[in-house]
């Protein structure tokens, strides 16, 4: 396999994928072991083509992508992340691209914010969801990435749509409670570990609409929340408080779809 080759490959991170990887693996393992029963072997097969067959599925079933959103996943897929603190597996992609194109269209919205852009893909996925005078606010601490991201949303007439503010998000949304018209939309994918404090920030300035959605992806890392504690990455104890707190706050009601990784919808409810 050459090395472009191997950059093209991403790993299992999601339960789903991770699932499948063990169970192939298993089988694999088991192929050769002239004692297993037929019918447990049997089955042992089913669970992994279960498991491997749901997400091309999903994709299968799901409305392509954009041609500029294709052009921007191959760019992310194909660079050379290996000197850098981030990863190809940090990308979208086309089923949770397009359920935030949908959740744009169905809210209405016209003012986004993205707490962690990475190569821009859902930022320019709900971008061309906005009507012409709407805006994604797009936050990204690293600056290659920002770069990397502009330079895609420039071949897009959506991604006019797109400011991309640098920085230390927590710093962002500071600067932008009271100085910007809120949000009628957030999707949050950033660190981990500062999913809680970002999500207190939101609940508590003037950063969102009345009616505002948040969106929050990771919320099931790789099936670290409901895993044995002792497994745990400090990103998933993380997650696993994230997802506690939230749903024990009476201010929001909630519902964590097994999307990829985990993507938890939140909205604002009346106390």
């Amino acid at each position: 396999m050459s090395d472009i080759d191997s950059r093209t490959e991403p790993r299992p991170v999601t339960p789903s994928t991770i699932l499948a990887a063990e169970l192939r693996e298993v089988t694999e393992l088991l192929a050769d072991v002239a004692s297993i029963p037929h019918e447990l072997m049997s089955r042992i097969t089913r669970m992994r083509d279960l498991a491997a067959g749901l997400d091309p599925y999903l994709e299968r079933c799901t409305t392509e992508e954009s041609s500029a959103l294709a052009a921007l996943s191959q760019r992310t897929h194909t660079a050379d992340w290996a000197s850098r603190p981030v990863e190809q597996e940090m990308l979208s992609g086309q089923v949770e691209g397009q359920l935030l194109k949908f959740l744009v269209h169905m809210t209405g919205a016209t003012r986004v914010l993205e707490i962690g852009m990475f190569t821009g893909y859902s930022a320019l996925a709900m971008a061309e969801a906005l009507p012409p005078h709407g805006e994604v606010v797009a936050c990204e601490i690293d600056e290659y990435v920002a770069g990397f991201a502009r330079e895609s949303f420039a071949e897009s007439a959506a991604g006019a749509r797109i400011v991309v503010e640098v920085g230390p998000a927590s710093e962002t949304l500071r600067r932008l409670n009271g100085t910007s018209r809120p949000f009628d939309l957030v999707f949050l994918d950033a660190d981990k570990t500062g999913y809680l404090d970002y999500y207190r920030t939101l609940l508590d300035t003037d950063l969102l609409t009345a009616n505002a959605v948040i969106v929050v992806d990771n919320t099931l890392m790789q099936g670290q929340p409901y895993a044995p504690a002792d497994g745990r990455t400090g990103n998933g104890d993380a997650i696993a408080d994230f997802n506690h707190y939230v749903a024990k706050d009476p201010r929001v009601e909630q519902v964590l779809l097994p999307l990829r990784d985990g993507v938890t919808l939140i909205r604002r409810i009346a106390v």
